[in-house]
C-alpha cells in the first residue's frame, strides 16, 4: 500500500499573525498591533513555516521581510478568509434571525458628521440589531477588522489604509470630503475668499499627527502644494484644532464634513484656486465574503444612503465618487 500523506493544515491563527506582519512591516509593531510580545510573534511565525514546510520570512537589516513563499500563502489565505465569511453570510441568512450586533469602526470625523444620520436610520431598518461604534483609523482598524473587533470599517484613504485593490477586504466608496482653509479672522487673506494654498507656506500650520488621517492628509496636500508646513501644533482633534485657529496660532486645513466643530467659531474660510480642491475620500469596507450577510449590506447601503444625502444636502459640503475629476 502507498503510505497516506499527511493531511495540510495551517492554524487560521497564525495566519493572522502573518497577514498582520505584512501590513505593519516588523515584528515589534505586530507584536504591538496584537498585543502578543514580539518573541511570541516569531514564534508563532516560525511555527506556521514548519506546518507549510518553507521559510517565510528572511533577514532584513536588523529585521525581517516576508519572503516569496509567504507572499503566495497570503494569497491563498485572503481567498480562506473571503470564503469562511460567505459562509458566515449564509449561516446568517439560514437563521433569518439576523446578528444580534454590529460594530462599526470609524474615524473621529465620520463619528461626528456621518455616523448620527447612519445611526438613526439603522434604529428603524434594523430595530432588533445593536449597533456599537468603536473611534478608530488606520492601521489599528483595519487590524481590528481582520480580528473580528469591528464589523465595518469606515475610513479615510491614506498611506496607512489599505490598497483599493486589497483581496482581503469588500469595499464601498462612500464620497469626497473637500477641505477648506481656515484661516483667524484678522489674518491677511481673511477677506480673499480663494487663494493659491502656496500663498500660506511662511505660516504657522496647525496640523495633526503625522500618523494619523488628520496629519497625513493635510502634509501631502501641503507638498502637493510645493512646501512643507511650519506645523507649530500637532492636534488631532477638530474642535481643538478650530480654537486653536480662532486664537490666531495658526492656519490648518479643515474638512466640509465636521463644520459642526467649528460652525461657531470666529474663523474665516477660504477655498483654494485649484482646480482639484483639497480632499480626503471617504470609503467603508467589510472582509471580504462578508458583504454577503443581510445585516452588513444593510449597513454598508445606510452608509451610501447618507453620504449621498450629505452630498445632496445644498451645503456644498462633498462630492460623490462619480464626481471626482
Amino acid at each position: 500500500m502507498e503510505p497516506v500523506s499527511e493531511p495540510f493544515t495551517v492554524d487560521l491563527r497564525r495566519l493572522t499573525v502573518l497577514r498582520e506582519l505584512q501590513r505593519r512591516g516588523s515584528l515589534a509593531r505586530t507584536a504591538e498591533a496584537l498585543h502578543l510580545t514580539p518573541s511570541a510573534v516569531s514564534q508563532q511565525i516560525a511555527t506556521l513555516a514548519r506546518e507549510t514546510g518553507v521559510p517565510l520570512t528572511e533577514k532584513n537589516g536588523r529585521g525581517v521581510r516576508l519572503t516569496g513563499q509567504a507572499r503566495v500563502l497570503l494569497s491563498h489565505a485572503d481567498v480562506i478568509a473571503a470564503q469562511l465569511e460567505r459562509a458566515r453570510a449564509d449561516l446568517e441568512t439560514y437563521g433569518e434571525g439576523g446578528r444580534g450586533s454590529v460594530t462599526i469602526g470609524c474615524l473621529s470625523s465620520g463619528i461626528l458628521g456621518l455616523l448620527p444620520g447612519v445611526l438613526r436610520a439603522l434604529a428603524e431598518r434594523l430595530p432588533r440589531v445593536r449597533v456599537d461604534v468603536v473611534e478608530s483609523e488606520p492601521p489599528d482598524l483595519f487590524t481590528a477588522l481582520d480580528a473580528g473587533q469591528v464589523d465595518v470599517a469606515v475610513a479615510v484613504h491614506f498611506a496607512a489604509a489599505p490598497a483599493h485593490t486589497d483581496a482581503r477586504y469588500s469595499r464601498a466608496e462612500l464620497f469626497t470630503d473637500v477641505m477648506d482653509i481656515a484661516v483667524p479672522v484678522g489674518h491677511r487673506l481673511a477677506g480673499r475668499g480663494r487663494i493659491a494654498l502656496r500663498e500660506l507656506a511662511s505660516d504657522a500650520w496647525i496640523v495633526g499627527d503625522a500618523r494619523s488621517c488628520v496629519g497625513a492628509v493635510a502634509r501631502s496636500v501641503c507638498a502637493a502644494a510645493g512646501f512643507t508646513p511650519d506645523i507649530r501644533h500637532a492636534v488631532n482633534d477638530w474642535g481643538a484644532l478650530a480654537a486653536l485657529v480662532e486664537a490666531g496660532q495658526g492656519v490648518a486645513l479643515v474638512p466640509r464634513l465636521v463644520r459642526a466643530a467649528y460652525a461657531h467659531r470666529e474663523l474665516a474660510l477660504l477655498t483654494t484656486e485649484d482646480e482639484v480642491p483639497p480632499s480626503r475620500h471617504v470609503f467603508a469596507a467589510v472582509r471580504a465574503g462578508a458583504e454577503g450577510d443581510p445585516v452588513l449590506a444593510t449597513v454598508l447601503d445606510q452608509l451610501q444612503l447618507s453620504g449621498t444625502e450629505l452630498t445632496g444636502s445644498g451645503a456644498g459640503v462633498l462630492t460623490r465618487p462619480a464626481d471626482r475629476p
